[in-house]
């Protein structure tokens, strides 16, 4: 069983432009801040021991800052530190890719190349290439680096040629809000929007004529719900479209969904001890109350809807993940669901986010921790074992065991060690 190292280093933003809550905000890179010693932090313990409660004893750790507010530059670590930190402000880490050396880090102020070989990195953001510096989705289509933004659509970097592409509404993208970008096995390219679900018939991006939209309309429903937060593909080439009214599939030209009556997220009264969120957005968004109301959910004044689901994955068995809000992590054969909540040792019922490791291994983020899959049974860690914050918004993970771990505020780097 690998053991996990923790060292500490800080890259931190400065000035706030806007705050949109858990899904958005934007933030320069940050001013110059001295080296300073991080007293809070924790040794973490072997993978085995990776339970709350019963923390570990504490040790003084170092942070350092990265200057700021060029677009480039050099993280100075400390390789004998316990753990790694990279601090980027009061925001979110919405995705990240571990490319090869290279971690790519979507944040709402832009993306950040890192080059974990040498501690070089680069912001990528709307002064040099991007339409818009908040962050949804990092991922890697051929051979380019794929970002979906917060209201600047997609866009493609090439770098061999250090030049990014931008592809927007009037290149056929249903909207400007990206959340996921996916090349299928028959080659095309399909796209999470607020506005449905793009296909890119053979991948032609420049090929206008390439793109259709699918949304409730034209599907007669088939698509529950136009806000689209996760495409996956299947084990036999079907669709599976993760969406704020519940779970979408689409096979050999016909839909197929499920929602909360069909068996999708835990029920209000197995949860509602555990929702940790008083916020209800449908209290400040017409399009979330008009969802509450069409779900039969009126009368829940907090962060509750089992049909919204935030994040999605599809096993090797062709066993469909959800993670909810709210209501917990829901797995689906096909015929029969099974939900996972904070009863069934979840550390929380808001899933923001789903991966999967080199050996398998399926991990969890939720607003009060990160956790790994074992059967039926969790593995949790939280801020006790180096953590940056216990809401987990992404994850990547190499093929020597490293896991980075993006949260609100920044990212925890957890090196394992044979």
């Amino acid at each position: 069983m690998a053991q996990w190292n923790k060292k500490s280093v800080a890259i931190v933003s400065a000035s706030v432009l806007g705050l949109l809550g858990l899904t958005g905000g934007a933030y320069y890179f940050g001013q110059r801040q001295a080296l300073r010693p991080q007293p809070s932090a924790l040794k973490l313990p072997s993978a085995g021991q990776l339970k709350a409660p019963g923390a570990p004893a504490p040790v003084q750790t170092p942070t350092a800052a990265v200057d700021g507010p060029q677009q480039q530059g050099k993280v100075q670590v400390d390789p004998n530190a316990k753990f790694t930190h990279f601090r980027v402000g009061n925001r979110n880490v919405k995705s990240m890719l571990l490319d090869g050396k290279l971690l790519w880090v979507g944040t709402s102020g832009g993306v950040i190349k890192y080059d974990t070989s040498n501690d070089e990195y680069r912001l990528f953001d709307a002064r040099n290439g991007l339409l818009s510096n908040g962050i949804f989705h990092v991922s890697k289509l051929d051979n380019r680096i794929m970002v979906g933004t917060y209201g600047g659509g997609m866009s493609l970097y090439d770098p061999a040629n250090d030049k990014w592409e931008n592809f927007n509404i009037p290149e056929g993208l249903g909207d400007a809000f990206v959340y996921g970008v996916m090349k299928a096995s028959n080659g095309d390219v399909w796209v999470a929007t607020w506005s449905g679900a793009n296909r890119i018939r053979g991948g032609a991006l420049k090929d206008r004529s390439k793109w259709d939209l699918f949304t409730v309309e034209n599907t007669k429903n088939g698509l529950p719900n136009d806000w689209v937060y996760g495409i996956a593909e299947g084990k036999n080439g079907e669709i599976w479209m993760a969406t704020e009214g519940g779970l979408a599939r689409y096979m050999n030209g016909k839909w197929d969904n499920w929602n909360h009556a069909k068996g999708l997220g835990a029920p209000f009264e197995l949860v509602k001890n555990d929702i940790k969120f008083d916020s209800d957005p449908a209290q400040v968004s017409v399009h979330h109350a008009k969802q509450k109301e069409e779900m039969g959910l009126q009368g829940i004044n907090v962060a509750y809807n089992p049909n919204y689901i935030v994040s999605l994955q599809v096993d090797k068995d062709g066993v469909v993940w959800c993670g909810t809000w709210g209501g917990g992590l829901a797995r689906f054969d096909g015929k029969t669901w099974r939900n996972y909540t904070v009863a069934d040792g979840l550390p929380g019922n808001h899933v923001f986010m789903l991966h999967t490791d080199a050996e398998g291994k399926t991990w969890i983020g939720t607003n009060n921790g990160l956790a790994r899959r074992e059967g039926d049974k969790f593995v949790v860690m939280t801020t006790e074992h180096g953590l940056f914050s216990n809401n987990v918004f992404s994850m990547a993970t190499g093929a020597n065991g490293d896991q980075w771990i993006g949260s609100f505020g920044g990212v925890a780097h957890l090196k394992a060690r044979k």
